[in-house]
């Protein structure tokens, strides 16, 4: 007999509320949950697919430990003894930084990824970092800890209630928001139009959402930072501005951005100066505006300035931290409030990479590093010789990853926490798979802190784990134990470790609700099954909603949330400023040191003209990263891995729809089928992220029968930008010329007629 549960969807960031259909152990079908306080009965396709995902017959249900040069099956304790012996003996004989931890964007759509990986990098004494970050938002964290020192005080457009909105480099309608988490954002811009407003969209390519949108700029790609230092300029020339509050700086901005008029950029933009007049006009015009940019304003050389930029704008126009414009969520698990006033502020740079001394950004160091951090030998500290990924497949997803494959094979031992025997994990000597969601709790720990609506909800697991599965939680308890000298104690002592670090800080706290209280018998008022679910009754208490361990009746729990299944709403985003602050200032900080010290470089590209075809990255709806090739239901149709190439280059360049072209980087040459389409301007060319699953000794059936190529192979890893560490993923030159047919036999069709005929 078939039955329903709920589930969050852990597959993009809008983290949509699902019920599922269950016949006996296996999702058969899923649809949007209508009661859901958040999404509301919104769904897309991956969410749709979740029993699809979920029953993917390739996942890896028990660990794999390398024997003989093999990965075979082994039991739970056969692996963490083999993690013990394989790791412990590299910390002690070359020091913690001789080990590398990776961890992959899944871990922001996991319970597992946002309470251990904190601890298991603490334990380990590792500075040897590397994250999906710094191929994709580290430049706003950036820019965001600068300007109010924090990172990961983002604000976030207020899309039911703004008038005018402005999006560089963001395609919401193929990622469902990104830095934005918002179910059904297509229906939230067509409600944005329904009401009169303005949807304004910077993008080299006519995207799904340029398409709706009321103007459409298609930008020279990399040129982002320059469009919008050209917009604050106007505001500055012509009286436009209304600072906020608690800001300081404003003049100083005037003035460093005194040079980039509208005249001076618009060549190397190809906007035209009168265009960029009028977009700056329109958004200081509008009744309430906001300003969103995402990762194509990322990626880019001057990432982190174009990043710095977006808030600018929101700022001299009036609109950070105001109904309509951009705000501050505030999710229940953050930290209790503290009285606003100076903090301890933002600092990049504390440590350095061993090779070629790229600065630390936000205690990560650039993921385009890694290869060159395990193959390189310096008299700097000793090299990467082990690895810990989590949930990482940095083969596909940095720069270079021929490089990586070969860095990575050469190890003195791996460890990799995936469901899946991937382009990355085939090297590792110990393969940790964790359960599939339907199997595991869900509650979004980061991404409510960048929601559109303060709510929040959690999902127990819908289906007990099965014999022989372990709870990703688990996974990661037992995995911080034996990489830190204690293999072998109980799982559990790390949730009640960090249990009793946070209530014996949080007591010593003024502005604590707890403030002097035992926490033992704080402790012991905890409830909930497993320690994680002890832990995130903890984090409620303490949140802003919280109850304070019974100071205010009204004030969340873990059982209150348990009570709604669907969710509680919490409420619209309110203005927050100056408490987020933590600058030593207290106040927003607008010109900060190291983005005024940056800004020549910006000027410089001025004069930068690119002479030939520039590539860009683009997002499928039903695909995220490198995650679900593997899943036939997500693939094909419109995901599909082709070069778009605009009508007259493909002209220019004798390239026929279908045909196989061959495309040259800096880091190397892919050959992939041409889509010509006027949906990309002249002189720029776009494959999409995520594919070349065409490596030996991985387990992707289904995703190895069409693998594409890896975009990334084409980047120089050497390109950042300089003050995040971010790779340089978009805007980068490339030379793209048809496939040479080789002779073939009469009668047989040549390499490009059977490709024309597949495609």
């Amino acid at each position: 007999m078939s039955r329903t549960a709920l589930r969050i969807c852990p597959l993009c960031e809008a983290t949509c509320g699902l019920t599922l259909t269950i016949d006996g152990t296996r999702v058969t079908h899923a649809r949007g949950d209508r009661d859901d306080v958040f999404s509301k009965g919104f769904i897309c396709p991956k969410g749709a697919s979740f029993g699809a995902v979920d029953a993917d017959p390739d996942r890896l249900r028990t660990p794999l430990v390398r024997r003989d040069g093999e990965l075979r099956e082994a039991t739970w304790e056969e692996a963490f003894d083999a993690v013990a012996a394989g790791i412990r003996p590299v910390v002690e004989r070359y020091g913690p930084n001789s080990v590398g931890v990776v961890l992959g964007n899944p871990n922001v759509h996991t319970m597992a990824g946002a309470l251990y990986p904190a601890v298991l990098l603490a334990g380990l004494g590792t500075r040897s970092v590397f994250t999906a970050s710094t191929v994709d938002q580290m430049p706003k964290h950036v820019s965001s800890g600068l300007l109010f020192g924090d990172a990961n005080a983002i604000p976030v457009p207020d899309l039911d209630h703004t008038d005018h909105l402005l999006l560089i480099g963001a395609n919401p309608l193929e990622s469902n928001g990104s830095l934005c988490t918002a179910p059904d954002f297509p229906g939230k811009l067509k409600a944005l139009k329904a009401r009169g407003g303005t949807l304004v969209v910077i993008d080299p390519r006519r995207t799904r959402t340029a398409k709706l949108a009321d103007r459409h700029i298609a930008v020279r790609p990399g040129t982002d930072a320059l469009l919008l230092a050209a917009m604050a300029q106007v505001l500055f020339d012509e009286g436009l501005t209304e600072p906020i509050p608690h800001v300081q700086g404003v003049e100083e901005v005037a003035d460093a951005l005194r040079e980039f008029t509208p005249e001076a950029v618009a060549a190397a933009c190809d906007v035209e100066a009168d265009v960029i007049r009028t977009l700056a006009r329109e958004l200081a015009a509008a009744p309430t505006a906001a300003v969103y940019g995402r990762i194509g304003s990322c990626t880019v050389p001057h990432g982190t300035l174009a990043s710095w930029l977006v808030d600018v704008l929101n700022i001299l126009t009036g609109n950070l931290d105001r109904p309509g414009g951009a705000l501050f969520p505030q999710a229940a698990t953050d930290k209790t409030p503290r009285p606003a006033g100076p903090g301890r502020g933002f600092a990049l740079g504390r440590w350095h990479s061993r090779v070629s001394r790229h600065p630390e950004a936000k205690g990560e160091l650039p993921l385009s590093a890694l290869a060159e951090e395990i193959d390189t030998a310096t008299e700097e500290g000793e090299p990467v010789r082990a690895l810990l990924a989590v949930a990482a497949n940095p083969v596909l997803s940095a720069p270079d990853g021929d490089r990586l494959d070969t860095a990575l094979a050469a190890l003195d031992f791996m460890v990799s926490v995936d469901p899946y025997l991937n382009e990355t994990s085939r090297h590792a000597d110990v393969v940790l798979p964790p359960p599939p969601p339907s199997q595991s709790p869900h509650h979004d720990f980061a991404f409510n802190t960048l929601a559109v609506r303060n709510q929040v909800r959690y999902t127990r697991p819908a289906i007990p784990l099965e014999p022989g599965r372990m709870a990703e939680t688990e996974i990661l308890a037992r995995l911080i134990l034996a990489v830190t000298g204690m293999h072998g104690a109980d799982p559990a002592a790390v949730d009640r470790m960090v249990i009793d670090q946070t209530l014996g800080k949080a007591v010593k706290e003024p502005h604590s609700p707890v403030h002097g209280r035992d926490p033992r018998e704080l402790a012991a008022q905890l409830t909930g099954d497993t320690g994680p679910e002890r832990r995130l009754d903890m984090m409620l208490r303490l949140g802003p909603y919280g109850d304070g361990f019974g100071v205010r009746q009204d004030g969340l729990t873990l059982q209150k949330l348990l009570a709604h299944p669907h969710g509680i709403d919490l409420g619209p985003l309110r203005p927050r400023l100056p408490q987020p602050l933590k600058t030593r200032s207290g106040k927003v900080e607008l010109l900060p040191q190291p983005i005024a010290d940056d800004l020549p470089r910006l000027k410089r590209a001025l004069a930068e003209r690119p002479d030939g075809l520039v590539l860009v990255g683009r997002r499928h709806l039903r695909s995220n990263n490198s995650w679900m090739h593997n899943v036939p239901a997500l693939t094909g149709g419109s995901n599909r891995c082709t070069l778009h190439i605009h009508p007259e280059d493909a002209e220019r360049l004798g390239v026929r729809d279908g045909a196989p072209v061959r495309v040259k980087g800096a880091g190397g040459e892919v050959t992939a089928p041409a889509e010509i389409t006027d949906d990309v301007r002249r002189g720029v060319v776009s494959l999409p992220h995520g594919w070349g699953h065409d490596r030996p000794g991985t387990r992707l059936s289904h995703a190895a029968t069409d693998p594409g190529v890896n975009v990334n192979q084409l980047l120089d890893g050497r390109l950042l930008d300089p003050l995040s560490g971010n790779a340089v993923l978009n805007g980068v030159p490339v030379e793209v010329a048809p496939e040479t047919a080789p002779e073939t036999a009469p009668g047989c069709a040549s390499v490009t007629e059977k490709l024309t005929a597949l495609t």
